[in-house]
């Protein structure tokens, strides 16, 4: 371990890289890099790193309790824990650290596992959650983005904004013309209230339009609070319902501190086909707002995100017109590989799934006279989930493949009624359904020479012609 960090010698250390991020932030704003608002936004950012390092820390003992494992340090070149268990007085927010929690609102509640010689019992699928607690970002790159990435795009915003508006009272033309000089505006001086210049532009005589404007401009959000990874952690899920469940946990627990919630499990239109949830709390005091980004992954995405990370890295530094189609060329490559991490997630979820039927019967016999099953609430219903529409079109077809005999239970260990049958299948499809990935491929299914194979092509191919409409 670094000597640096032990005792007292980490708060010293981070209030003197407090101290070097308070003067790089007040270079920025002399130097018209940044305004007045911004600096003060980033100053509250990089201020008393220990403090807001605490919050974080409190944040996560209220989701999950105390670790289950040693805290470990970590490495973001590799990607991978380093080798070296650290103390609760050594934790601070200049260096990463990686810890192994508990979901106790677990649905999955250890239904999936393997059993080796005797007693020896492994986890497929576990409650355990790996949190990935960041390093406070570097204040130079937080720099870069507030006026790159993030002002370039609320420069877009506000030019498409304009464009609407006077669109809707005047001549297209017109409201082109006038959006083509507030993006030249814009783009020569950092600006993050743009109503008094683009009330320039339009000049008097258009006091509707500049009551319009101004309610529609003050809507788009300024750049510097797009910056919502100063502060961040990664928790990996081993299931998709894992995660949902932590994030309607938090959700139920602190319902006023969430800013923001995404959930893109389910998306297949983002370019990369990148697949995870992002949920921003407030863990800021006495009304300043700071914010923490939480990134939810399952395991088995996260191996492929370390693979394809550096094809989107190259992508996202693009600037040069020259090199955009390598750049696209990348993403692809990305949205590829990606495409086979969802495979190989899925094919774990089928595995599950071949499992659960192996004990359907022992559920039989355990649930007869009591009505109770073992499989009650299992998994926990969630609002972060498809359509209705969907859900009712698969289980109309269910039932009718059901009725039909092209799912049938034929080796338990006593005759199935209609309704037994069906109460199983549609627990089975619901269990798809919450915990599977979409996929775009079409001519991709799992190996069906099994019930749960055949099943989860039947379920996963109603999805895709769902949203193939």
């Amino acid at each position: 371990m670094d000597e640096n960090y032990s005792g007292g010698r980490a708060v010293d250390l981070t209030a003197e890289n407090d101290r070097k991020n308070q003067i790089a932030i007040e270079r920025a704003r002399e130097s018209g890099r940044i305004n007045d608002e911004a600096a003060k936004y980033l100053s509250e950012l990089y201020s008393d790193g220990f403090t807001w390092f605490r919050e974080v820390f409190y944040f996560l003992g209220k989701c999950f309790g105390a670790p289950k494992a040693p805290v470990m340090r970590y490495d973001y070149a590799t990607d991978s824990a380093i080798d070296e268990p650290i103390k609760l007085s050594d934790i601070n927010p200049l260096s990463p650290y990686i810890v192994h929690h508990r979901l106790d609102a677990d649905p999955m509640r250890n239904q999936f596992f393997t059993s080796g010689a005797g007693h020896k019992i492994e986890l497929a699928v576990s409650s355990i959650v790996t949190v990935i607690v960041g390093a406070q970002k570097k204040v130079n790159r937080a720099l870069d983005k507030i006026t790159g990435k993030y002002y370039d795009a609320y420069v877009e915003d506000v030019v498409a904004t304009v464009y609407r508006v006077i669109a809707s009272h005047e001549r297209e033309a017109s409201a082109r013309a006038i959006a083509d000089k507030i993006r030249v505006k814009l783009t020569e001086k950092y600006i993050s209230r743009p109503a008094e210049t683009v009330l320039s532009i339009i000049g008097s005589g258009h006091e509707k339009i500049a009551v319009d404007l101004v309610r529609a401009l003050d809507k788009v959000s300024p750049p510097r609070m797009r910056l919502q990874d100063v502060w961040r952690v990664k928790c990996l899920f081993d299931l998709v319902p894992q995660a949902r469940t932590f994030i309607e946990r938090v959700r139920e627990m602190m319902p006023n501190r969430i800013l923001s919630v995404r959930d893109n499990f389910y998306d297949m239109k983002n370019p990369r086909n990148y697949r995870d949830a992002k949920l921003v709390i407030d863990i800021g005091k006495d009304g300043h707002v700071v914010p923490m980004e939480i990134i939810c992954q399952v395991r088995t995405f996260f191996e492929f995100e370390r693979q394809t990370h550096g094809n989107y890295e190259v992508a996202r530094r693009t600037e040069n017109k020259r090199r955009v189609k390598d750049a696209a060329k990348n993403v692809a490559q990305g949205a590829k590989e990606h495409e086979q991490g969802v495979k190989e997630y899925n094919q774990m979820i089928c595995q599950c799934l071949e499992d659960l039927f192996d004990r359907v019967g022992w559920n039989i016999l355990y649930s007869q006279g009591n009505g109770v099953s073992m499989f009650d609430g299992f998994p926990k219903p969630c609002k972060l989930y498809y359509p209705q529409k969907i859900l009712d079109i698969i289980s109309s077809k269910l039932d009718d493949a059901i009725e039909n005999e092209v799912f049938r239970i034929t080796d338990a260990p006593a005759e199935l009624s209609q309704a037994q049958q069906n109460e199983i299948f549609h627990f089975m499809a619901r269990f798809i359904l919450v915990a599977a990935m979409p996929y775009v491929q079409r001519d991709w299914n799992v190996p069906s020479d099994t019930m749960a194979g055949k099943l989860f092509n039947f379920v996963m191919t109603e999805v895709q012609r769902y949203y193939k409409k």
